[in-house]
């Protein structure tokens, strides 16, 4: 069984994973937003001009997980079972990191998923705020955790 990325002519090709078995594949994904801290405080307080600003970018977050294969080419569509969205705040510096973590019962890995989430939440975050703060910055996209299929469990081991 091959699970080859090129076809015969050396065209990308989704990848055969129809022989793969289905397990429960889990990851989890992080992005950074910092802004000001007052901007942040507005946030948290709910005085943002444009409402809910986490609410809305943990509904947008989880839209996101479910559009992954819309976005990204060559990934495959997926049944998520569970998506989920924590944001963990820094007042003092403004920052906003963004977990999304992604569940399905699948032949393939949700990291895509996560970190599609992930970034599209932190977007939304920025979407939000602009108008009060054009010096946001999104950063530091990256894969946390995953668990399942053939490769097992990976953590990363040192965040960034």
């Amino acid at each position: 069984m091959s699970f080859n990325h090129f076809d015969d002519k050396g065209q990308a090709i989704m990848v055969d994973v129809s022989g793969k078995q289905l397990t429960l594949r889990t990851a989890t994904a992080a992005a950074t937003v910092a802004m000001k801290p007052e901007t942040l405080a507005a946030v948290l307080e709910g005085r943002a001009a444009k409402g809910d600003v986490l609410g809305v970018a943990r509904l947008a977050g989880i839209a996101a997980a479910k559009k992954t294969p819309d976005l990204i080419p060559l990934s495959h569509p997926l049944a998520i079972h569970h998506a989920a969205i924590e944001f963990v705040t820094d007042t003092a510096r403004g920052v906003v990191t963004v977990n999304a973590t992604v569940r399905a019962f699948e032949r393939t890995g949700v990291e895509m998923e996560a970190m599609t989430s992930a970034a599209v939440a932190a977007l939304t975050i920025y979407d939000m705020c602009k108008g009060a703060d054009k010096g946001i910055t999104i950063g530091e996209i990256r894969l946390l955790f995953k668990d399942g299929g053939k490769s097992g469990t990976w953590q990363r081991e040192e965040e960034l």
